[in-house]
């Protein structure tokens, strides 16, 4: 067949206009749905917002400095309590419980997440107590705990890892057994082996969930460990906060709030740069 930019044209005949290309001007460029690029330090917009209106608040006298404090004599009293050495005491006392505990937590979480999610056998035996143990608050316990182990630091870091333990075993559980079954049929057509099955598909496939509960369980570490901290504690920023709720020094208080709060944003962002890290095969919304 002669194509048609080869066909004679026909003498008088007047040849073809050629075809215009669309206007581009006036239309912007679409944008792809989730591959956007990220804003660096944009999480902490409602951080600076919300220490902005603190602020104003407490320069034009709306907020009593004696129930809540102003920024600058947070500032202050933070300063003066670093120069004690005391503020660096209580932060070193609580970090070790705080990361002894998640890592405990986390080993035993994973491994009878590993357990129960992988065999039929380890299922019927862990499934069972665990989710018993999740229906009960771990702070619930805390008398018991007491009974069996004392007010000493065995009893604190044991209530963080259990609180650990519960949040670890969930995702991590889940995520294993909520496996499509095109991965099971897919791997079939493949040949691959059980544990090759098992070590390219489930568990890379449980990865989001392992690190979702491992963000959920460092934050709920730091709010067992405020708790934790206020019985019979020697040192701790819960002890120091409850120091000063017994001395009406709001001004004290909110320094150890925010201590908790920047290791809490600390934890969970260095967990995000991990999870970004060991899961670059995926692409997701958040890019």
């Amino acid at each position: 067949m002669t194509s048609t930019l080869t066909q004679p044209v026909e003498v008088g005949a007047c040849p073809p206009d050629p075809v215009d290309p669309p206007p581009t001007e006036g239309i912007r460029p679409l944008r792809r749905l989730g591959l956007r690029k990220a804003v660096p330090f944009s999480r902490m917009t409602g951080v600076v917002l919300l220490l902005a209106v603190w602020a104003l608040g407490s320069g034009a006298g709306w907020i009593d400095d004696r129930k809540l404090s102003a920024p600058w004599t947070v500032v202050t009293s933070a300063v003066e309590l670093v120069a004690e050495g005391t503020l660096q005491q209580h932060i070193l006392a609580s970090l070790s419980r705080a990361v002894l505990g998640f890592v405990i937590g986390c080993v035993i979480g994973t491994a009878l997440a590993l357990a129960s999610g992988l065999t039929r056998t380890g299922e019927a035996l862990i499934d069972g107590p665990v989710q018993f143990k999740r229906a009960i608050p771990t702070l619930g316990l805390i008398p018991l705990l007491i009974l069996w182990l004392g007010i000493g630091e065995t009893f604190k870091i044991t209530v963080i890892a259990l609180g650990t333990v519960v949040t670890i075993y969930i995702q991590t559980h889940n995520a294993l057994t909520a496996l499509e079954q095109r991965y099971v049929e897919l791997a079939e057509v493949l040949g691959l082996t059980r544990a090759q099955f098992v070590w390219k598909v489930v568990l890379r496939g449980a990865l989001p969930g392992f690190f979702l509960g491992l963000r959920l369980a460092v934050t709920g570490a730091w709010l067992t460990l405020i708790v934790v901290e206020s019985i019979n504690a020697v040192s701790g920023l819960g002890k120091m906060m409850f120091n000063a709720q017994n001395y009406g020094q709001p001004d004290v208080i909110l320094v150890g709030l925010l201590v908790y709060g920047v290791f809490g944003l600390a934890s969970d962002a260095g967990l995000r740069l991990l999870e970004r890290r060991a899961l670059t095969w995926r692409k997701t919304l958040g890019g």
